[in-house]
């Protein structure tokens, strides 16, 4: 069985446009971006982009007995290495922007993503977050990691003007230097593309 790095560099060295970093993300940066995922109740928790599940296994420390985790990776070789390394880990191989079709309107309590969203097409990142938009429940947080090479570039502005567009409040956390490139995380609440009436 290969190693989590071992995946990580092979699937960054064939899909370098598709992995982003280069580097896994460090333990600050997880940390800060799993503050969102709820410690009580009955959560359904969303991670966008696990990778070999470096956020997932913080994600799982801080679930509830009675949650659902589910993963959207669209890379076969990550989702074949979740599954033998992560087996408690539901785990969907498909493109994030579709995830309506497995994934009921207002189901999702955290949503919690590392894709890497400057390399995402702009029209597909739109996708993605109406996406994230309908599923997230209407007291629900999404998050998502912002690397600082790319927050001052265009691609990185306009996204974050889509986070704006998208989400009635949009926080931004602390930079985490330590990590491989130095990042950040946006904390979104309040979707305006709400779950349907009569969801939860």
């Amino acid at each position: 069985m290969r190693s989590d790095l071992g995946v990580f560099l092979r699937a960054a060295a064939n899909r370098p446009l598709v992995i982003g970093a280069f580097a896994p993300t460090s333990e600050l940066l997880a940390a800060q971006l799993v503050e969102v995922v709820p410690k009580r109740g009955a959560p359904t928790v969303l991670e966008l982009g696990p990778g070999t599940g470096a956020i997932s296994g913080l994600i799982r420390s801080r679930l509830p007995s009675r949650a659902r985790f589910v993963a959207v990776e669209t890379d076969r070789a990550m989702v074949d290495h979740l599954a033998q390394t992560r087996p408690w880990l539901e785990v969907l191989h498909m493109d994030a922007a579709d995830l309506g079709s497995r994934i009921g309107a207002g189901e999702v309590d955290a949503v919690v993503s590392a894709l890497p969203w400057t390399l995402i097409p702009e029209r597909a990142q739109e996708r993605i977050l109406d996406a994230v938009s309908r599923v997230l429940a209407p007291g629900g947080s999404f998050t998502t990691i912002a690397y600082l090479t790319g927050t001052r570039s265009g691609p990185g502005r306009r996204f974050r003007g889509r986070l704006d567009a998208a989400f009635d409040e949009v926080l931004t956390t602390r930079t985490v230097w330590r990590n491989l490139p130095p990042a950040r995380t946006y904390v979104c609440r309040r979707p305006t593309v709400a779950a349907a009436p009569g969801q939860k």
